[in-house]
């Protein structure tokens, strides 16, 4: 019965093994562009996107990241861009490629707004 055990123990660490390397690396993981994590970001956090006011210009990766403990999304009024639902830490990005003000909300709490200006590079 011992040798029985272990071997269920040792299935069991191998299959644990098996579904963390999934979650790390897996078809949904993506790797951030370098630039995307070096560029401008926005912090979602207690139902806020901070700062409420972002300026860029053109060409720049803008990311969100969900630092709340609930889900969130980011979605352009005027739907040039639009996040999946994101949980606690994970990320949106999305380059600016033309000048403007693009409106922002959370589609699950429409009371969170924000913007982003976008000025000529």
């Amino acid at each position: 019965m011992l040798k029985t055990l272990k071997v269920g123990a040792l299935a069991l660490s191998i299959s644990l093994g098996m579904v963390a390397a999934a979650a790390i690396s897996g078809p949904g993981a993506q790797a951030a562009p370098a630039a995307a994590a070096a560029g401008p970001s926005v912090n979602i956090d207690n139902f806020v996107f901070g700062p409420a006011a972002l300026t860029v210009t053109v060409g720049t990766t803008v990311t969100w990241i969900n630092r709340d403990d609930i889900p969130h999304t980011v979605v352009a009024n005027d739907k040039s861009f639009k996040s999946k639902v994101m949980d606690t830490d994970e990320k949106f990005s999305f380059t600016f490629t033309k000048p403007g003000e693009f409106g922002y909300f959370c589609s699950l709490h429409p009371h969170m707004v924000g913007k982003v200006i976008v000025k000529p590079a």
